[in-house]
């Protein structure tokens, strides 16, 4: 029976069975997405206790450093006061000696007086006492010393703190830990798996996955650019590209040159555009970064002092400017925050080792990790936001040199090896994915066997990659002016 009495029954098997579906996707939840969270909380935080220590040990060896240079000084004032007073001592003790010989002088001069006026008074001759006319010197003037007077230093607990400086929590507020949405940390593996056993539609971030091959879209002609190095994409396609002579131009999608600036880079990630479709840029001679809004007055955005810059990057997700500099010998990347204030330098690893030695290109990851390209490492490094060193991504088999870099929506890291006609797909976690091969107008993902197989330089060479929002890859080719965007995602 459907009814009895004018009641409907319910399907137990179908309660069950909805139900169950509900229990399951809670479940899976929890292994996919709060476990998995709140372990990488965990982890956050045990990097946390070993960042703070590493802090803490550096301001005492600072503060350490400060006592025993000040000590140091005030020996070294102590013994230059004490010499002082010596030499003071001798400069008055010769005026007094001076002035004992003047009297001794003069004494001996009243003797000789006084033995001349006996031999006169004695003479009986008393005429001479007449004629002779009697006149003693003046006894010779001199002047007390006056002393030196010490004045003693205004020392107290106050003026020895400002001397030797305190350490205090500065007035910010905490950063709450952020938490990765729940469609951000589905791994492609995952999403495949997904796609298998639900048919119905969710977020496009948990339908996409990889291509079984990549097609060309589009492709720009940037005239005014020779022999590609650098690419950065706005959210209305127009695109800025950079070459070797310190060109960078901005194009349309009907390659229409919009501007064109004349840089002293010639190299390197050294552009990028911001949230709000400005571009910034360094110039390494002036070690400045410009900026240049949607009115296109280039405007004097950052100066980093004795740092050269090399490479920039703008962060999508809260305006944060990335960029990789270096100074003699040294290398670091510094955060500032969309205004330009310097908020964060990463220079040493969790051991102190230093993190890179030229941050040739950067980006950041949707899990807000600093993916830096570095050259002459050849390697890709990766730290967390905190500056902590998470892995370093070298290439598969020998020949690997990295270009440039980018991440996609799944977390990917996209680099290029220019030394092959390759762009390497690595995940967020450092594990290797495939090879994108862009000889040909629609190219297969290659095998790590494959990747083995040389390749020429000098056919198309891939130097710069970015993402656009609608996941298309635009790859810079060594040997010519063009642009060319793929599809690789599905």
């Amino acid at each position: 029976m459907k009814e009895h009495d004018g009641h409907k029954f319910d399907d137990l098997e179908d309660i069950y069975t909805e139900k169950y579906e509900i229990w399951q996707g809670e479940f899976s939840k929890i292994q996919r997405y709060f476990l998995p969270t709140t372990q990488n909380l965990k982890k956050d935080i045990k990097e946390d206790v070993a960042f703070v220590m590493k802090i803490m040990e550096n301001i005492r060896t600072s503060m350490k450093a400060e006592t025993e240079i000040i000590t140091n000084l005030v020996v070294e004032v102590s013994m230059e006061n004490i010499e002082q007073t010596h030499t003071m001592e001798k400069t008055l003790l010769k005026m007094l000696k001076s002035q004992e010989t003047t009297y001794d002088e003069y004494i001996a001069y009243l003797g000789k007086m006084t033995d001349e006026f006996q031999v006169y008074l004695s003479l009986t001759n008393h005429n001479l006492l007449f004629s002779k006319t009697l006149k003693i010197h003046a006894i010779p003037e001199t002047t007390k010393p006056v002393p030196p007077v010490f004045t003693a230093g205004q020392v107290n607990k106050d003026y020895i703190i400002k001397l030797l400086g305190k350490v205090s929590f500065p007035n910010i507020e905490p950063e709450i830990r952020k938490l990765q949405p729940m469609e951000a940390v589905t791994h492609m593996k995952f999403i495949k798996k997904h796609l298998e056993q639900n048919k119905e539609e969710s977020d496009p971030k948990q339908t996409l996955s990889l291509s079984s091959s990549v097609t060309k879209v589009r492709e720009y002609r940037v005239p005014g650019v020779y022999r590609a190095r650098h690419v950065s994409v706005e959210q209305s396609g127009r695109l800025w590209a950079s070459d070797w002579n310190g060109n960078l131009v901005q194009t349309d999608q009907q390659g229409n040159v919009l501007q064109k600036i004349q840089t002293s880079a010639t190299e390197g990630g050294y552009h990028t555009v911001t949230q709000d479709e400005s571009l910034i840029y360094t110039e390494r001679s002036k070690r400045v970064i410009y900026m240049i809004p949607s009115d296109k007055t280039i405007t004097e955005f950052i100066k980093t002092g004795n740092w050269t810059p090399l490479s920039i990057h703008s962060s999508k997700t809260n305006g944060d400017i990335l960029v990789g500099m270096i100074k003699d010998k040294e290398a670091k990347v510094t955060r500032y925050n969309k205004t330009g204030k310097e908020i964060q330098n990463i220079q040493m690893d969790n051991q102190g080792h230093e993190l890179c030695k030229y941050p040739y290109f950067i980006t950041e990851n949707i899990n807000d990790d600093i993916c830096i390209s570095d050259d002459i490492k050849t390697a890709v490094v990766v730290v967390n936001k905190s500056g902590h060193h998470r892995f370093s991504y070298t290439g598969q088999g020998s020949g690997f040199h990295n270009c440039g870099i980018c991440t996609d929506v799944l977390g990917n890291i996209l680099v290029c090896d220019c030394f092959s006609e390759n762009i390497h797909l690595v995940n967020q976690d450092g594990e290797y994915l495939s090879l994108i091969h862009i000889n040909h107008q629609e190219s297969m993902f290659r095998s790590t066997f494959l990747s083995s197989v040389p390749s020429f330089l000098g056919k198309k060479d891939p130097r710069g990659v970015c993402v656009d929002e609608t996941n298309n890859l635009y790859v810079r080719q060594w040997n010519s002016n063009t642009v060319t965007a793929y599809t690789y995602l599905q």
